[in-house]
């Protein structure tokens, strides 16, 4: 779609409704397929008419897909809405295998490296980190502790906008008498930035406090969930080692956490510092130990250098938050390219969030490499959903209001246009939560829709990048691995600019091709896997982590 001024766009040939590009005025003429007809109402861009009368109950089809069903008589040129559109999706069932699939020109990134660091174990990190982690909530507090401590005089307190300045001249105002709507209305735009200190230990981009309401009082299948995604963490390639605080009597208990690190990595060698509270005493002994441990860690974490490694090295995970009636359209797609052409490369991929890949079951299961991995997605699926309905909210309730309102009225829309971040490529694993899912070629991971949830699990599963698609703009990051925001229009780009990476409104204003926006992203990408360029996400220390309590989250 590199053309510029269209205004409106059908998806696939086989879909009966439009999409609207730009804002479009009730009574405008719409000529499509060699007929005309007028809006029966205004329709804002990325929102959906219908192509031809519709009868009640009728399908509506988007991306090839059945998404709906209406719940009357429509003319054509109506706008589709929550009241005269419902969910529907197609059954599927186990069927042939299709791994054909459209192969990207990767000529241009053939023999291009990334400078990562390199673990015994063979992965490479896009970033060096050290973690400090509680096992359980009740360790909280000293982890945040540890992080008082530690963070400001290592050098590794974030560079962030400093906002006192604007409560000073508040104060100010206020002690001169100022009014309420003389308050509500005063410029504040002279806050300062605080500069990043020097870091004593160059080598290491962080030291990453992370921390979570989980490891006890809940179900042991939560908590040894905690300790499968711990150890996924602790194992990374991004992360160089740990200090693990323990309570003691807790679900969550230490052994496990072991003994999930070396199902991941049986020849585990990073430093690991594991302390419980209930055996070292007094909360002083508890930290000047867990502080001597630390700073020894990052004394060895700091040894490692950068070193040049294939783009094979590379795992990212595809992630969508704040999507819109673009983002199937532009960003999604164009992720789904980049997914091939990495894959093409020998590189590996995650796709997650399987409440939004209702309706495109059929498809992601006919790529599965055989049988058995198509059994377990589709199983995964049925009884992720089934979890929810006996919740009263299956996966039709999905779409938030914000997608509702730019366009996303139906999980099946949304889902269609999710997917395409996974590209063609055949399906190479199927892994439920917390396992890892970084097999070369494109892994299906059941996490939530959650953003931070999802994305928490993917880097558990072994992304060493995340790109992130959004329509509506999402301050989402992660605490070890580079989350990179790619917008689907233009103008939220431009809106939310402190915390979008790239834009891919480019393909919707005609300016770009979507082969031509992902060689510009994985360019990109590769930069930031070197350490040559800091997403947005990382210069804003948004360190969002939510371990997935397996109970229903959409």
């Amino acid at each position: 779609m590199n053309k510029k001024n269209v205004a409106y766009l059908q998806i696939h040939p086989k879909d009966n409704v439009l999409v609207a590009l730009r804002d479009l005025s009730e009574g405008e003429s719409i000529g499509f397929g060699g007929k005309e007809f007028s809006l029966r109402q205004a329709v804002k861009a990325k929102h959906k008419f219908t192509l031809n009368p519709m009868l009640k109950d009728e399908e509506v089809y988007m991306y090839g897909v059945l998404v709906g069903k209406v719940n009357e008589d429509l003319l054509e040129g109506t706008l589709l809405s929550t009241e005269n559109l419902r969910h529907a999706a197609e059954p599927f069932k186990l069927a042939a295998r299709k791994l054909d699939w459209e192969r990207p020109d990767v000529s241009a990134f053939e023999g291009r490296t990334f400078q990562g660091f390199h673990r015994s174990n063979g992965t490479v990190g896009t970033a060096n980190h050290w973690l400090v982690i509680p096992l359980v909530f009740c360790e909280n507090r000293n982890v945040l502790t540890l992080k008082t401590a530690l963070e400001e005089k290592l050098g590794y307190q974030v560079q962030s906008k400093d906002y006192s300045n604007e409560v000073d001249h508040l104060i100010e105002r206020y002690k001169a008498g100022a009014s309420v709507d003389d308050l509500l209305n005063l410029d504040l735009s002279a806050g300062t930035i605080n500069q990043e200190q020097k870091r004593l230990f160059p080598n290491v981009d962080g030291v990453k406090f992370l921390n979570h309401d989980m490891g006890c009082g809940g179900t042991r299948m939560d908590s040894d969930a905690l300790c499968g995604l711990l150890a996924g963490y602790i194992t990374h390639p991004n992360v160089a080692g740990a200090t693990v605080l323990s309570l003691g009597c807790q679900h969550a208990q230490a052994s496990i956490l072991k003994a999930e690190i070396l199902k991941r990595d049986p020849h585990f060698d990073k430093p690991l510092y594991v302390f419980e509270q209930q055996l070292e005493g007094t909360e002083q002994d508890l930290m000047q130990k867990a502080i001597k441990a630390t700073f020894s860690g990052l004394v060895q974490a700091d040894q490692l250098k950068r070193e040049p490694a294939g783009l094979d090295k590379l795992c990212i995970g595809l992630e969508c938050g704040g999507s819109d009636g673009f983002s199937g359209i532009s960003a999604n797609p164009t992720l789904g390219y980049i997914s091939d052409m990495l894959i093409s490369l020998g590189g590996s991929v995650i796709l997650s969030e399987f409440p939004e890949l209702c309706g495109v079951e059929q498809e992601l299961s006919d790529r599965c490499l055989n049988e058995e991995m198509a059994e377990r997605f589709m199983q995964l699926m049925k009884v992720y959903n089934a979890k929810a309905e006996a919740d009263g909210s299956g996966f039709y309730m999905n779409p938030s209001p914000g997608n509702i309102r730019d366009g996303l009225i139906t999980d099946a829309i949304k889902s269609a246009g999710a997917a395409k971040k996974g590209g063609t490529s055949p399906v190479t694993a199927v892994v439920d939560y917390p396992e890892l899912a970084n097999q070369k070629g494109l892994n299906l991971l059941c996490t939530p829709g959650n953003d931070v949830e999802s994305t928490t699990a993917e880097v558990a599963a072994g992304a060493n990048v995340v790109l992130f698609t959004t329509g509506l703009g999402t301050p989402t990051g992660n605490p070890i691995a580079p989350v990179i925001k790619v917008s689907s229009n233009t103008k939220i780009y431009e809106k939310m600019a402190d915390i979008i990476d790239l834009n891919c409104g480019t393909i919707i204003d005609g300016e770009e091709s979507i082969a031509e926006a992902a060689h510009r992203i994985l360019d990109y990408v590769i930069q930031v896997a070197s350490g040559e360029i800091k997403a947005k996400a990382v210069l804003m220390g948004q360190d969002d982590f939510i371990p997935w309590r397996r109970g229903v989250s959409l």
